[in-house]
């Protein structure tokens, strides 16, 4: 069984074995051929396996470009991908975070796993995987590399209060003439993220945190915990969860 979801940033392939074991996954840039990414994504996950196309059973596509998915039996809103994939690795009630590439959802899912809502943020990218990439390149730095530096961060009482990552740009501009070095100003932004995805909806009870910025930045799940009182939980491949 092949779920491929196709997101504004990212396109992602997970292959699970009749028995429900993820046996296969792959992620690449979603670009500008959607249709080339699901298809890649797709036959890269099946390589990792020593299968072909012929071998699925079902396929469901995901994302904002699910429909466009080659070959899909059925698709499904990201918002019921994310709370299903979740609930399977903690089947409690939970509160799902997910922080994509041009939004943050907010899910509420029932102990048992029933979804109870949503809410999503899609204003702006702040509080998105977006808004980090764009710091990263003011910053002169590798998307991968924030990470690091925020752990590197001796004052972290340095902020980004912009709501625009437009301006938000402008303002760490300003920030690194003012003497704030790049590790504070990568820890004030992952702090920025934090904050706005909190603002989306209340967290209430156990929180999981699902997406590329929960698997590639520990650094947004340290600082939601230290917010909430609670450690958040991260599933294993948080990217592909949904």
């Amino acid at each position: 069984y092949a779920g491929i979801d196709v997101g504004s940033s990212a396109t992602k392939a997970v292959l699970l074995a009749a028995d429900g074991r993820q046996v296969a996954q792959h992620v690449r840039r979603s670009g500008a051929d959607l249709v080339v990414a699901s298809e890649t994504v797709l036959d890269m996950a099946l390589a990792q396996i020593g299968a072909s196309r012929s071998r699925l059973a079902r396929i469901v596509g995901t994302g904002f470009g699910r429909t466009i998915v080659p070959g899909a039996h059925d698709t499904r809103t990201e918002i019921a991908c994310h709370a299903r994939g979740a609930y399977r690795h903690f089947p409690m009630a939970i509160t799902v975070i997910d922080v994509g590439g041009q939004d943050n959802k907010v899910i509420r899912v029932a102990e048992d796993g029933r979804q109870l809502g949503f809410r999503m943020n899609r204003k702006c990218a702040a509080g998105t995987g977006a808004f980090l990439e764009e710091i990263a390149h003011r910053l002169d730095v590798g998307l991968g590399e924030l990470d690091v530096l925020a752990r590197q961060a001796q004052n972290r009482t340095v902020r980004i209060g912009s709501y625009c990552t437009v301006f938000a740009a402008t303002e760490v501009l300003s920030r690194i003439r003012a003497g704030a070095g790049l590790p504070e100003l990568a820890y004030a932004a992952f702090e920025s993220v934090a904050q706005r995805v909190l603002e989306t909806a209340n967290a209430e009870g156990t929180v999981v945190l699902t997406g590329g910025v929960a698997e590639h930045s520990p650094m947004l799940g340290e600082i939601l915990d230290r917010k909430l009182g609670a450690p958040t939980l991260v599933p294993p491949f948080a990217q592909c969860c949904g």
